[in-house]
């Protein structure tokens, strides 16, 4: 059971869809995937276990966060974030963040606070150990091209996140990005803010597409020899009152993307203030802050 699914996600990755790597590069692959495989393993089975333990699932949480820190850890891969203050302190809202990479997935996990839940394709769910996961954690799988019925689904099993009071982090670009710019966005997290009264949070990640753009098979870095990305929050995005939802709908999503583009501008614009020098440290489970592919 999901041998399929399994295999087809670990062919995103890169080494069962290029037929062009030489040995040098299929032993990179195998350095850096193969711990990554292991760690899924180990923490996916902590939370499996110990996650039905615990209140509201909370070692899974905790596995979740340990599987992000450490695979960044072993691909030498440091995250500098900034702006968790604007990070709402208790209820449901939407993360809505740029998606420039695989590697975002571990740099979000690692750098967010908050018991969030991913917006993750249906496909991940059958996946060994990482899809067992996301359903025990609550997870909210998405069908991609599927129909207008399954985007209604998908946007009120958003809406029921919201409701009952957690952070959902959603990718409104859809797929990844094939140059490191922002692309168009959809509408289902805006809509299910909407109709649920949540805000935007928005989010952006800069430094994982020249670490590991879409297509490349593992993380070496293909433009760049940094092994530092950076996140940054912005103030929350609220949507405007009216009766008409589409409207307010594509000016909500219009609002955060104009949002996200600054962001992108003013990381990249300026020089690394002291915290960023230095570095700063992931935040660890537990820590409290100010204030979901």
């Amino acid at each position: 059971m999901g041998l399929r699914e399994t295999v087809a996600w670990i062919g995103q990755w890169g080494i069962f869809t290029r037929r062009d790597m030489g040995a040098r590069q299929a032993l990179r692959w195998l350095g850096q995937w193969g711990p990554f495989g292991a760690r899924t393993v180990a923490y996916g089975a902590c939370s499996l276990a110990l996650g039905p333990l615990t209140p509201d699932r909370r070692a899974s949480l905790w596995a979740m966060r340990r599987w992000s820190e450490s695979s960044l850890r072993g691909l030498g891969i440091r995250v500098e974030p900034s702006g968790l203050e604007h990070v709402p302190p208790h209820g449901g809202f939407v993360y809505a963040a740029n998606h420039q990479s695989q590697l975002d997935i571990l740099v979000l996990g690692a750098a967010l606070p908050g018991d969030f839940k991913w917006a993750a394709k249906r496909q991940l769910m059958h996946v060994p150990f990482l899809g067992w996961h996301l359903r025990l954690a609550g997870h909210v799988p998405v069908d991609r091209q599927s129909g207008p019925a399954a985007a209604a689904r998908t946007t009120a099993a958003f809406e029921r996140t919201l409701r009952h009071g957690k952070p959902l982090l959603v990718f409104p670009e859809g797929t990844r990005s094939t140059d490191g710019e922002l692309r168009p966005f959809k509408n289902g997290g805006f809509l299910a803010a909407v109709r649920a009264g949540a805000p935007i949070v928005p989010v952006v990640v800069d430094g994982t597409f020249d670490l590991m753009p879409k297509g490349a098979v593992d993380a070496a870095g293909g433009r760049s020899t940094a092994r530092v990305v950076c996140v940054r929050v912005g103030p929350t995005v609220r949507a405007s009152t009216g009766p008409d939802e589409r409207a307010r709908v594509e000016e909500l999503r219009d609002r955060t993307r104009g949002a996200m583009l600054d962001l992108l501008r003013d990381l990249r614009g300026r020089p690394s203030a002291p915290e960023r020098r230095r570095g700063v440290p992931v935040r660890p489970f537990g820590a409290s802050a100010s204030e979901g592919e």
